[in-house]
């Protein structure tokens, strides 16, 4: 009897191991068949016993075995099948930020789409309640040392960061090479540590003072003539990009509208360069709004924007403009209520204020959206303060969905079938904003009116539809400079009045606000007069690289030092830059003397 109630135990004890390999090696198979991830084998082994020590604190506080090993398989499933799709879709694994992206993933999720994401987290915390017991001494220590983890992790984050940065490496730009070379485990581990190691503060006076003296020029360029107040338009559209750059779709058919096509080319097709590719649309509309790069991989509106900053809407309010912001999304997505207002927008129309009276599935269509939009400023329109409207789009969203009213019109010999779907949402979008920009131009005549795309569309897993075409590898490690800038460009069209569209070149978005008020003449020194680039040089910062641009149209990339000349002037510049963002953004805001004045 003693025998076979010591071998009951023992196999118990043996379960978290024997169930941590199974789920290990299923999990594994899945990453690899269905999204083509696979972990370099000698990861393996620490990453197992990193798991297999989670398992055994889960263990540790479990009644039940059988709800021990599902909370254990649904748990391991986010991690490698969760990082395995994540990397499919946007090139790279599951950071810390994206708890922060999770709130607002669940927002816009409708029907199965939201269930599908939301139970596994539901139930995940649910069988942990259900199961957790403190009946035995291993419980206990399995606290104890949950509880030591946990203030090491957010209060000596760098004893466990620096002696894994050693043994294993870090790449700050190629976080799937991070990923496949430790495993979901260990990565994790490694990234939590990070963020909370690196987690922005707020730079004190002496610092600002001395970045401000240093180098960086907070002169404002004086106005050869008097401020030229007049209303400004900014159509940021979603996904919006040219599908006749993929060589290999065989169209049967331009899919973009011939008026748009006719105009872009006016501009000299002029683009502009995004600091995001296939999502994180804020961060596009960050560097629009307020004139600062983006330089790490989270959406600034979440936690990096926190005080009243006197972006473009709020200078433009300050001269007596309305300041008007539209999009038919939930409003608290990637935090736009708070953020439009400290900004300065003194009006949001957001979801609730629209007529949902023609859907593509889930998202307004442009050509209602247009139509409602003018129908709210019509009143403004000539009459009264000058006008700053600001609309950002819905439709184009993947997975591009079509209503009845909207059939297909382009077919593709694409084996990716986002291709062809993409290209038929192209098709209504790009005929759905011509008819509204001829009706604007039109009606405002003297208006400046800016229409960009926020970023290139998603296009099948690993970037399937442009590796088809033969424009990107399969993999962000393999790219080359050219291929960078390809990533992150999309088209572009400044149109300044009666003038009709100007030759802006390809710029970096947050160069945006400076050249718009540049065409208003605009006479204070603002916060963009900060991040001017060096002389001779446009800067595209992402995430551990930039790419550099310089006046004869070569283009650089920086990855790691040691530099070249001119990479080592950005990464200077760079440095400079992001102590006056968190200055503006999330600190004292000593910087706004220069300009405030």
């Amino acid at each position: 009897m003693a025998l076979t109630s010591r071998a009951r135990r023992w196999s118990r004890l043996a379960l978290p191991a024997l169930s941590t390999a199974g789920f290990y090696a299923l999990y594994y198979l899945v990453a690899r068949a269905q999204f083509a991830v696979s972990i370099e084998p000698a990861a393996v082994p620490f990453d197992y016993l990193l798991q297999l020590a989670v398992a055994y604190l889960l263990f540790a506080w479990s009644r039940r075995l059988w709800v021990f090993v599902l909370l254990q398989g649904l748990l391991m499933a986010v991690l490698y099948v969760g990082n395995a799709a994540k990397m499919a879709f946007f090139g790279g694994p599951i950071l810390p930020d994206d708890l922060y992206a999770l709130r607002s993933l669940l927002l816009i999720l409708e029907g199965w789409h939201f269930f599908a994401v939301a139970a596994p987290l539901a139930a995940m915390g649910a069988l942990l309640l259900f199961n957790f017991t403190l009946r035995r001494w291993s419980g206990y220590v399995a606290t104890a040392v949950a509880l030591l983890f946990v203030l090491v992790l957010r209060y000596q984050p760098q004893a466990i960061l620096e002696p894994l940065d050693r043994h294993f490496g870090h790449s700050v730009w190629d976080q799937r090479s991070n990923y496949l070379q430790r495993g979901a485990t260990l990565y994790s581990l490694q990234e939590g540590a990070r963020y909370f190691a690196h987690t922005d503060g707020a730079p004190d006076r002496d610092l600002v003072r001395h970045t401000l003296e240093q180098r960086l020029d907070g002169s404002h360029p004086v106005a050869e003539t008097a401020f030229l107040p007049r209303n400004v338009h900014i159509l940021l559209l979603e996904s919006f990009w040219d599908p006749g750059r993929l060589r290999k779709a065989g169209y049967d058919a331009d899919p973009m509208a011939p008026g748009f096509r006719d105009l872009w080319q006016q501009s000299g097709h002029s683009q502009a360069l995004s600091p995001v590719f296939g999502g994180y649309t804020a961060n596009a509309e960050f560097e629009i709004l307020c004139g600062f790069p983006v330089t790490q991989d989270a959406v600034k509106f979440e936690r990096q924007l926190s005080n009243e900053v006197p972006c473009l809407p709020r200078l433009l309010a300050q001269r007596g403009y309305r300041t008007l912001a539209s999009h038919p999304n939930v409003p608290a997505f990637w935090n736009r209520l708070n953020v439009y207002r400290r900004i300065g927008f003194q009006t949001y129309w957001s979801k609730k204020d629209f007529a949902r009276d023609d859907m593509n599935r889930e998202f307004l269509a442009d050509a209602s959206l247009y139509r409602q939009v003018l129908e709210k400023i019509e009143p403004f329109l000539g009459q009264g303060p000058p006008v700053f409207n600001y609309i950002l789009t819905y439709f184009g969203h993947w997975n591009y969905p079509l209503s009845a009213s909207r059939p297909p019109r382009v077919a593709s010999t694409s084996p990716v079938p986002e291709v062809g779907d993409y290209a038929n949402t192209l098709y209504w979008q790009s005929r759905e904003l011509w008819a509204f920009l001829e009706i604007l131009r039109a009606r405002d005549p003297e208006a400046l009116i800016l229409v960009l795309g926020d970023h290139l569309p998603f296009l099948g897993n690993h970037f399937a539809g442009y590796v088809d075409s033969g424009v990107l590898a399969a993999r962000r490690s393999d790219f080359d400079a050219e291929q960078f800038r390809f990533s992150f460009s999309t088209p572009m069209v400044l149109i300044d009045g009666r003038q009709g569209p100007l030759r802006t070149g390809m710029r970096p978005m947050y160069e945006i606000p400076a050249l718009l008020l540049q065409r208003l003449r605009f006479p204070d020194p603002s916060l963009f007069d900060y991040t001017r680039p060096p002389p001779g040089l446009r800067v595209r910062p992402l995430p551990g690289l930039n790419l550099l641009l310089d006046e004869a149209g070569g283009v650089e990339l920086c990855r790691d030092p040691p530099f070249s000349g001119t990479c080592q002037v950005a990464a200077d510049w760079l440095r400079q830059v992001r102590i006056l963002d968190q200055d503006l953004f999330i600190g004292e805001q000593f910087a706004r003397a220069r300009f405030d004045q």
